[in-house]
Formats: structure tokens, sequence, C-alpha cells
């Protein structure tokens, strides 16, 4: 049969739609590349850019999350902020030494004494003395029975009880390994690099000493991490999240394979939170039930198909902040604000407005305000007409993929409308690992994660984590091998009792 000019004409009109198609796919990708490696990684909105509900208004700083950790930050001008008052910059707590100068003649130009008669004050500064090491040689004292011994002719020699050493035979002692462990996990500094401060110092140090160390008062405090994952597990509500890791001697796997950090937390409001850190050489769902096992709550986590495998037996509620982080991406590339980012911005905003209500009233506010937003959201999503493969097909297919999930927010007052709390906790992990890079065996890994729950459940709960990190070493060197749980409870970060150092009281 032979073909007609008319259908030559079809055909060339639908090969000319799927090439438009094919381009407008593929400038969505290129701008969005170049967006993510040479644009700003911030999320803020200029409030005056293009868009299409422009009567309403616009939701411009949104909350920081881990995935733009990975990411450089670009400083932005539009509001600077006040500069500090120096009332605001120092702690009213921090210890005050007042400096008095006086002349060296006290005597006027007529030669008759001066008398003071007041002060007025010149300036106020700070002044830093660096960190006071010292040695400490510890003797057991002897002691014997004169009378004893001239009763029965022998001798009776007794000695004070010496409590155990954090290492035997070595030199560490609480305060030096939290010194140790301040500067790796919160200050983000390699074990290498911290070798030529101490041997500054006049302490020398081999990388090999210092790891061995941290590995092995991990496995001393891990007792308690136990004890803080119970006491996790024993909540109504959880937050969770994970990151791809590298560990170099990992049984039956090349140096080059993932492996993986989990992060699982309490939520915001709780009492007593635990940030709990944990390491596993896969990704995969089964580590997610090991690691949630015994958890009958709420759990707020993102769409990974790994935690499916928790069952019916855990509620899962999605994280809105990744929904609106991928229509964010979007409006990367058109530069004009879709209906459902304008939507989103909008519910941010109701939650910022209630930060500070109780659950319950979180919970009202949410049935009367934000579900009319939610149910305005999900039918723009159905009636738009978009390509599937662009960067707004891809994120209302992501926020329809998790639309159960995602409006179970609804049902509880306690949750955050997004997951970004254990995203923040994932980010300091992050930035550890950029400096750290990799563990070279599983049990450094495991003493990462066992570090990082010490120092982040002690900063949720409002404490100094170096302080912490040393009352805590000081408290468990001295618990017997087999702890009672009551011992262990004790060194729980809303229990421990802060014990000063051997410096403090030297001075």
């Amino acid at each position: 049969m032979a073909t007609t000019t008319e259908d030559l004409l079809k055909q060339a009109l639908e090969q000319n739609a799927k090439l438009l198609e094919q381009v407008q796919l593929l400038t969505e990708q290129v701008a969005y590349l170049t967006h993510h490696r040479f644009g700003r990684s911030s999320e803020q909105i200029n409030p005056n850019q293009t868009s299409l509900l422009e009567e309403d208004s616009v939701f411009t700083n949104p909350e920081q999350t881990g995935e733009q950790s990975e990411e450089v930050t670009e400083k932005t001008t539009q509001q600077r902020k006040p500069k500090a008052k120096r009332s605001e910059i120092l702690a009213k707590d921090l210890p005050v030494k007042t400096t008095i100068i006086t002349k060296d003649d006290e005597h006027c130009e007529h030669g008759h004494d001066l008398k003071p008669f007041g002060k007025h004050l010149l300036r106020e500064q700070l002044r830093v003395i660096r960190p006071r090491m010292f040695v400490e040689k510890v003797y057991v004292q002897s002691y014997k029975c004169v009378e004893c011994e001239h009763e029965d002719g022998c001798s009776h020699v007794y000695q004070a009880d010496a409590p155990k050493a954090l290492i035997a035979h070595s030199i560490a002692t609480p305060s030096l390994v939290a010194s140790i462990l301040h500067q790796k996990y919160i200050l983000a500094m390699p074990l290498y690099r911290q070798l030529k401060d101490w041997q500054r110092a006049g302490v020398l140090l081999s990388e090999t000493t210092i790891a061995n160390w941290v590995i092995k008062c991990a496995e001393l405090v891990k007792p308690v991490y136990d004890v803080m994952r119970s006491h996790l597990m024993s909540q109504g509500f959880l937050q969770g999240d994970e990151t791809p890791y590298q560990v170099l001697n990992e049984p039956g796997k090349p140096a080059t394979s993932k492996s993986y950090v989990w992060v699982a937390r309490s939520i915001t409001r709780a009492p007593q939170p635990v940030v709990l850190y944990a390491y596993a050489n896969t990704r995969s769902g089964k580590f997610a039930q090991s690691l949630y096992s015994g958890f009958p709550g709420v759990l707020q986590c993102d769409g990974y198909a790994g935690y499916n495998l928790l069952g019916d037996s855990i509620i899962r509620v999605g994280c809105w902040a990744h929904v609106r982080r991928k229509f964010f991406d979007d409006f990367t590339n058109t530069k004009v604000m879709t209906i459902g980012l304008k939507l989103l911005n909008q519910m941010f905003e109701l939650e910022r407005e209630w930060k500070y209500l109780s659950s319950v009233e979180r919970f009202n506010k949410r049935q009367q305000e934000l579900k009319s937003l939610i149910e305005r959201f999900w039918k723009w999503c159905d009636q738009v007409d978009t390509l599937p493969k662009g960067q707004l097909g891809k994120a209302i297919a992501y926020a329809q993929g998790q639309r159960t999930a995602l409006n179970r927010v609804l049902d509880y007052g306690e949750i955050d409308l997004s997951n970004n709390a254990s995203e923040r906790n994932m980010k300091t992990y992050v930035i550890g690992r950029k400096n750290w890079l990799f563990s070279t065996s599983p049990k450094g890994a495991e003493a990462n994660t066992i570090w990082m729950t010490m120092i982040e459940t002690a900063k949720a709960n409002g404490l100094d984590p170096v302080e912490y990190l040393e009352d805590l070493l000081q408290k468990v060197s001295v618990l017997p091998t087999f702890a009672k749980n009551e011992q262990l409870e004790a060194c729980l970060p809303w229990n421990i009792v802060h014990i000063p150092s051997a410096i403090q009281n030297l001075a």
C-alpha cells in the first residue's frame, strides 16, 4: 500500500513531537546538573521570584537538611544579620579576672602623693590559656600493724584499694581520651592530624596507639550504648536515616564497596532524647529490622524501600522535606514556582508558627489548617499535565508513591512535618566522614558509631559533650565486668553527675 503525503506528514509530526519532548528532557537534565555542580546548594527562594500564586506569601527560608551537607553552601547577602554585641558573644558564666593599671610614679608634677579615688573600664578582652597537662604518678600506700606484729611476730601488711586504670599498662586517662575524641568527632580532625599537636606538647604518640585507645574505650562504653538503644526503642515516636560509608578491611567485600551508617533518634519533643548511630555492611531492609527490633511505634523516614521490611508493627510517616526538595529541583530549572511548591511552602510556614505548641494543640491546628492544604496539593498533583521523565514529573511521582505515609503526619501532633532532625544528625557524621574518609576495620567503624551516639545524645540533652565523655569514661572504668543495669543507667546523660577533672582539682 503506497504511503500518502498525509501519512508522511503525520509521521513527521509524531517524530517531531518526540524529538521536542527529548530536547525538553535533555534541557532539564543539563540545567539540573549545572545547578548542582555550580549553583547554590541552599533551598532558599527569592521572595521576588516569579510565582503562579503571587497573592500568597512565600516561604523563603526552608529548614536545612542532611542532604545539603554534601555540597558547598554559598552565603547570601540579601538579609544580613545585625552585628552581635559583645555581651551576646561572651557567656555570662565565664570566669572574670580584673586587671587595674596603675601609674609607675604615684606623684603629681609637684611631688605630692596621689590618692586613688576610682577607676573606669578601658576595654574588655578575652584571654586564652592553653590546655594544661601534667604527669600523674599514682602510688599505693602500704601499711603495717605494729601491735599485731608484737603479738605474734608476723608482719601484717595492708595496701589501699586502687581503682582500675582506664586501659591496663597505658598512660591513657579519661581526660586524655576525651580530648582525642573531642578533636576527632566534634572538630572532625583525623587521628593522624592530631599527632603533631601532641608532639608539640611533649607527648610522643603514634596513630596506632590512639586508634587502639579509641576502639578499646568504645568497647568499655558499649554496655551504656546498648542501654541507650533499649531506652530509645521504648519510645513511641522515632526518626531514621542512613548514609554510605567505606570500610577497607571488611570480610568478604572489596575495599571500594559501600557500607552504611544508620541513625535512629528520638523526636525533637522527647524529654530524654537519644541519637543512636549504628554501623552495617549493608543497606538491606534486614538490618532495618534488626535496628528497630522491639520498637512498636511510629517511625518517620524517607521513601527508601528497605524500610518496607519493618512490617505492620511499625507505622511509617513520610517526610515532606524530601517531597519539597524534588519540587525545588524543578524550580531551579524553570525559575517558575509551581502551585505544588507554593502549597508546600505554605505547609512549612504553618509548621514553623506551630513549633512551640503542645502536641495536642499542633494536632488540632493540623486538622483545621494543614489538612486542607494537603488535600489541595494532592488534587493538583492528580490533575497537572507534565512530562513523566521531567523533574516535575519525577517530583509528582515520588510524592504520589509516598501519599499514604505522608498523609499520616495529620494523625500525630508529636511528629514533625519533616525528617530534618535525623538528617542534621547525619550531616554531623558526613562532615566527619569527609575528614577521616574511611575506617580501616569494622571495629573502627563500630567505634565511630558508639562515640557519635554518646556525643550527639549529650548535645541533645544540653550537656557539654567533652565533659560528658570524661565523666562517662571515669565511671565505666571502675564498673565491674558484668555491670548491673542500674549502674549503666547512672551513666546516661540525664542521670550522670559531673566529676571535676584532676586538673581542676590541681588548680
